[in-house]
């Protein structure tokens, strides 16, 4: 899974990322795009690992873009946004990292800083963006109806849609608001609409502003709002395990936001993680949310199945409760589950199969 870090200019997204990533970003970082494999944290796995000492422990990871900073003052920055967009379509998760801080040495969007204003026109200009992608569908479609092809009441079930799109846009709506099915939404899916992919807002705190409340009117309510502060996270990132805790200690923090802020990604990603162990190895695998346990076994390896017998499964914390598989085998706690069992966030699974 693919998710795209943007930002205006001087709202420390690049800060954030290096965060997350452990990369360093060079001044390059400024006009070109970023990338990095993102593990998630997940303390299930650190106690699974003291419990079994696999060869390796495997953490799910979130592939992460760290696009250059928005600056719409000048038409260059829509032609710029622009550009970028066609590398953005193809991520999963949008992340808009709004700036929340003071700091007079680093010059503040529009001469100020004001949260829920930069979110609007990020919101805004994105919409802009793939108003420039439905006008270009559009003009395509009405030619290609003008020749006779296979595919003729298809292209005018989309350039109706299109039309409804375009109007929404016009009408400052969502564009999701304009469709009408699961259908219509997989006929324009391929497109890649921006602003019909999940969101997360990041609002890039001061220290001690990580408790703050920030207000977003006319933020949709699905989309989860988190508190960050990349300058911090940065400085936490670099520090080895034993300064890492006692700094985090000194400043009453459990864990850094950075840590909240992949998993709060990983979330609105839709997807959960179902565990496998043993003393090869311990690891997360990252399934859609409602996967049944049998596609979650093509996910370990197709041979598994398509042979697919049974899936014996128990919970992280019936395990965490008796501390061994056999404690949990005497109470009953392991479960044989068959192909069309959905499977939960934190089931430890272990596929029985014959090929």
């Amino acid at each position: 899974m693919k998710a795209a870090i943007l930002g205006l200019s001087g709202s420390g997204k690049s800060t954030l990322f290096s965060a997350v990533s452990g990369k360093h970003i060079s001044a390059a970082g400024a006009v070109v795009i970023e990338e990095a494999i993102v593990p998630v944290p997940d303390e299930r796995l650190d106690w699974l690992t003291e419990l079994y000492k696999p060869k390796k422990t495997v953490r799910a990871t979130i592939d992460c873009l760290d696009v250059p900073g928005f600056d719409f003052t000048a038409e260059h920055g829509r032609v710029v946004a622009s550009r970028l967009a066609s590398n953005i379509r193809t991520t999963d998760l949008l992340v808009l990292v709004i700036r929340g801080f003071e700091d007079l040495s680093l010059p503040a969007y529009r001469g100020s800083v004001d949260a829920a204003r930069d979110l609007n026109e990020l919101k805004t200009e994105l919409l802009l963006v793939d108003l420039e992608l439905v006008a270009t569908r559009i003009e395509r479609l009405e030619k290609q109806l003008h020749k006779p092809t296979k595919t003729h009441s298809e292209d005018q079930a989309e350039l109706d849609l299109q039309k409804r799109l375009q109007s929404a846009i016009e009408s400052e709506k969502p564009i999701s608001t304009a469709i009408k099915s699961k259908e219509e939404l997989h006929l324009i899916k391929s497109l890649g609409f921006l602003t019909l992919k999940p969101m997360v807002v990041a609002v890039n705190v001061g220290e001690g502003g990580l408790d703050k409340k920030f207000d977003f009117p006319g933020l949709e309510k699905d989309v989860p709002v988190i508190n960050v502060c990349a300058k911090l996270d940065l400085e936490l990132s670099q520090l080895d395990a034993q300064s890492r805790k006692d700094f985090m200690a000194d400043l009453g923090m459990t864990e850094p936001a950075a840590a909240k802020f992949v998993r709060a990604c990983y979330s609105a990603l839709g997807l959960i993680s179902f565990l496998t162990v043993g003393a090869d190895e311990v690891r997360a695998w990252p399934i859609k949310q409602g996967t049944i346990a049998l596609d979650a076994a093509g996910k370990v390896h197709s041979d598994i199945r398509r042979g697919f017998i049974k899936a014996e499964t128990f919970g992280y914390n019936d395990i965490k409760e008796f501390s061994s598989e056999k404690a949990l085998k005497a109470a009953g706690k392991i479960r044989l589950e068959g192909k069309e069992y959905v499977v939960r966030d934190g089931d430890i699974i272990d596929f029985k199969f014959n090929v």
